[in-house]
């Protein structure tokens, strides 16, 4: 197990070397020049060449690419062209946001998913089962930008019942510790700051877990109703078992692979994707940051916010491999 793991983290360093060299030239393809951007339409030639030249931009791409390799070696992710701050030090905030939203919406991803995928596998072709599917394959389809104004028009403008957008209430705004605002609130001890945030993260949480949900409801039940034709499964209800005994205990742990593979791949995809639901509820996330980015051709922002992004799906994607193996004792990585 070591060993296989110890490949996979030396396997993640040609990756992320390819992806650095890929992202680098697709954002410099992007037309436009950052000295323009920054200084404007009426700004001179002159004064646009001396912010080229200082922000190093009128060098060759391989010196530009070298100089940015050996900055990433030493934990540098370089400075912002628009704000002039080290990106390392800016982007926690907005990378924590994205972590705190992405987390909830997979939690309720996973179990409003993998419990009606159980449902359904176990009373198959009943009202429930025709039903959840329909709604899975509803949940697949609809776009999160229309799920997200729906929700903020009825639940927030018509009902009254939750905020419309924000992480927080900007009259009693959070003190940040780690950024991860639930958190940080129950390190303060602060109740009442700790369910005005919650209840920001309804909203945006529930239309970025509609896909995946949809998902993992429909792979559950597929990979349930394989499992539950098994033997074992027969002769544990030929025992008398109880129904969720035999559902949790003996099915659900071996049918529970190809779910963590759906989990992991969704996991990182709500990472990377959840601009639109930033966009919609003023989430403000790593998507939002890098899209700001890409306004102002801002290329230390975009490359390192996309390489961050690349490295925590890589390691998601570990994780679940790994955890294979600790379900599974038939899976060795030897």
């Amino acid at each position: 197990m070591f060993s296989y793991t110890l490949r996979r983290v030396l396997m993640v360093i040609p990756v992320l070397l390819g992806m650095s060299l890929v992202v680098f030239f697709m954002i410099r393809a992007i037309p436009g020049n950052p000295a323009q951007v920054i200084l404007g339409q009426k700004a001179t030639k002159e004064a646009v060449a001396a912010l080229t030249h200082k922000l190093g931009l009128d060098q060759p791409w391989y010196v530009q690419y070298v100089k940015y390799l050996g900055g990433l070696l030493q934990g540098d992710l370089g400075e912002s062209i628009r704000t002039g701050s080290a990106v390392a030090n800016e982007i926690w905030p907005y990378l924590a946001a994205t972590l705190e939203l992405s987390l909830a919406a997979m939690l309720i991803a996973i179990v409003i998913g993998v419990n009606a995928g159980i449902i359904s596998a176990w009373f198959q072709n009943s009202w429930f089962d025709y039903a959840a599917m329909v709604l899975a394959l509803v949940g697949v389809s609809m776009p999160i930008f229309w799920l997200g104004l729906m929700e903020q028009w009825v639940f927030a403008i018509h009902l009254d019942w939750l905020p419309t957008s924000g992480r927080e209430d900007i009259r009693n705004p959070v003190e940040p510790i780690t950024h991860l605002y639930l958190v940080d609130t129950l390190l303060q001890g602060n109740t009442d700051q700790f369910m005005q945030v919650l209840q920001h993260l309804i909203l945006p949480s529930v239309a970025l877990a509609t896909i995946p949900m949809a998902i993992i409801a429909r792979i559950t039940r597929s990979s349930m109703l394989e499992v539950m034709k098994s033997d074992y499964v027969r002769t544990a209800r030929a025992k008398g078992l109880s129904m969720f005994w035999v559902v949790y205990k003996h099915s659900l742990k071996n049918a529970i692979i190809p779910v963590l593979t759906v989990i992991g791949l969704q996991t990182g995809l709500l990472l990377g994707g959840a601009i639109l639901t930033e966009t919609i509820f003023s989430w403000p996330g790593i998507g939002r940051y890098i899209y700001d980015a890409i306004g102002y051709r801002d290329y230390p922002v975009i490359q390192s916010g996309i390489l961050i992004v690349a490295t925590i799906f890589i390691f998601i994607n570990l994780i679940v491999d790994l955890l294979y193996a600790a379900i599974d004792p038939r899976i060795k990585y030897n």
